[in-house]
């Protein structure tokens, strides 16, 4: 049995554990499964591996995104970059298990947003400071667009409150991510506190949730006559990165 999962916590729904569970059962692989791991503490993940000695691969989300990292034997260069990991693979080394840390929200978000960027997208608003913001702000900044980071406890250059996102930053600001959960399912009334009003046609707003597939972040920008995008593409792009980083015979460098 070859054993993937993912951990982090609360884990209520799970793309990934659908999504998985669908491929396998398209490619006839029967003695694949997807499992979900809610961990309330990193302190039980020692126990997980130990547990679960079939595991191949794990996808690891909120919150474990960057405190993960200790955890592991190894860290793929990109991943040791942005310092966030989101796919988790299991090697094999002189009867040893070693595990290596990879970042494919890189690459799932770069590949989602290709269609929709101009060149009104040169600066951004990344919402959020965690491990997916860590990684929304690497693939931004390769692409050469100037980022500013919002959160609620702001740090370092280029980072402020929310309170000071007003109509002049927006004006400058074309592009913004929601990389928190506020909205995500059963919050569905919440958003980012950012004063909407000043939204226009040439805004284009992404929020990383895919449940619901229209939050109230995105409710909020559409009505203004920006351009929305959920979070399910890039969702979809980067299960199929991971999905080949765990079958590389070859550990990709």
């Amino acid at each position: 049995m070859k054993r993937f999962g993912l951990i982090g916590f609360p884990l209520s729904h799970s793309f990934s554990q659908a999504y998985f569970t669908e491929k396998f059962a398209a490619m006839q692989l029967v003695n694949h499964v997807y499992d979900v791991f809610p961990l309330a503490s990193l302190d039980a993940f020692p126990d997980l591996l130990k547990q679960h000695a079939d595991l191949a691969g794990l996808n690891v989300t909120i919150p474990y995104k960057q405190s993960i990292l200790p955890y592991l034997d190894e860290i793929d260069a990109l991943a040791a970059n942005v310092g966030a990991v989101n796919t988790i693979k299991m090697l094999e080394r002189n009867g040893k298990r070693l595990l290596k840390g990879f970042n494919t929200d890189v690459y799932g978000f770069r590949q989602s947003i290709k269609p929709f960027l101009t060149s009104a997208h040169e600066r951004a608003l990344i919402l959020g400071s965690g491990g997916a913001a860590a990684a929304i702000r690497y693939a931004l900044t390769d692409l050469g667009i100037d980022c500013i980071t919002i959160s609620r406890q702001p740090q370092g250059e280029k980072s402020f409150a929310y309170e000071a996102v007003n109509a002049y930053m927006l004006q400058a600001c074309k592009l913004i991510v929601n990389c928190t959960p506020v909205g995500m399912s059963p919050h569905t009334h919440a958003s980012p506190p950012i004063p909407y009003a000043h939204l226009t046609h040439e805004h284009f707003l992404i929020d990383l949730i895919y449940n619901p597939s229209e939050t109230e972040f995105l409710r909020q920008g559409k009505q203004h006559g920006a351009t929305i995008l959920n979070g399910l593409d890039m969702l979809k792009f980067q299960a199929e990165k991971a999905w080949e980083i765990w079958t590389n015979d070859e550990s990709p460098v």
